[in-house]
């Protein structure tokens, strides 16, 4: 992913996480990071390259921001399709086509492409305007 950046003319904010990426890729460009608090470093970001976790996913949305995801495992290829169907991801990039080139490609489309970028930014607004929680205790209490 390091080298997908340098070719993308972006620089990057790596979480290595549980996910085994080397730190020895930090450089000019590339910060890295062992976590944090997606809510607060997602909204500072042009995109957000993920895992498409679901609460990675979740947060990239709140925060409107474009996405580009590689799935690898369990819900993480659902929600690649799901962002790629609403129009703020590119199609998932699959384990096996992570060279530098396709990464970097995508990240230059969502960054350069005003309508990703708009429609991740609405979803954005109807996001952060939820109140699950208000709307879980209202479930509840309606069952019981």
């Amino acid at each position: 992913m390091a080298e997908a950046v340098r070719r993308a003319g972006v620089r990057a904010a790596v979480a290595t996480g549980w996910g085994g990426i080397a730190p020895d890729v930090e450089s000019r460009d590339v910060l890295v990071i062992d976590q944090a608090p997606h809510d607060r470093l997602f909204p500072d970001m042009a995109a957000v390259v993920h895992h498409g976790g679901s609460g990675t996913t979740g947060a990239a949305l709140a925060a409107g921001r474009p996405q580009v995801v590689c799935p690898f495992v369990a819900d993480q290829p659902h929600w690649a399709v799901r962002m790629h169907a609403v129009g703020v991801a590119p199609a998932p990039l699959r384990q096996q086509d992570l060279t530098a080139d396709r990464p970097a490609t995508r990240l230059v489309h969502v960054i350069g492409d005003p309508g990703v970028r708009e429609r991740a930014e609405l979803i954005g607004v109807r996001v952060r305007a939820e109140n699950g929680v208000q709307a879980a205790v209202n479930a509840l209490e309606h069952v019981l």
